[in-house]
């Protein structure tokens, strides 16, 4: 008797995101993933990037939504592909505060 095939089961994502953690010794980590809460769990408990496992405690700096996973793929490229102090500012206006570090945002609402 041949079994039958088993059935492929294709789990679909909605969510993707890129993200910036920021080390304890102040240096960058760029990824992406579908769940950051979980992804920084993983990288602070030393199961995530080899960079990272030397370089704890680390913080969920930046988040950035993302259609797909190719247009997350993608936009990780450029966010590693930027200078430090462009990635402080994205950091700095995702928290609200002038990218010159002075004042806070007006309007922003969470």
């Amino acid at each position: 008797m041949v079994a039958a095939p088993r059935p492929r089961i294709i789990r679909h994502v909605s969510e993707y995101f890129c993200y910036i953690l920021e080390c304890a010794d102040g240096t960058f980590y760029t990824g992406w993933t579908t769940d950051p809460a979980r992804r920084l769990q993983q990288h602070s408990a030393g199961r995530g990037a080899r960079y990272t496992r030397a370089r704890r405690p680390l913080r969920l700096a930046y988040v950035e939504p993302q259609s797909d996973r190719r247009a997350a793929m993608q936009r990780e490229r450029s966010l590693k592909n930027l200078t430090r102090q462009r990635k402080l500012a994205l950091i700095r206006q995702q928290d609200g505060v002038d990218p010159s570090g002075s004042a806070p945002t007006e309007g922003r609402h969470d």
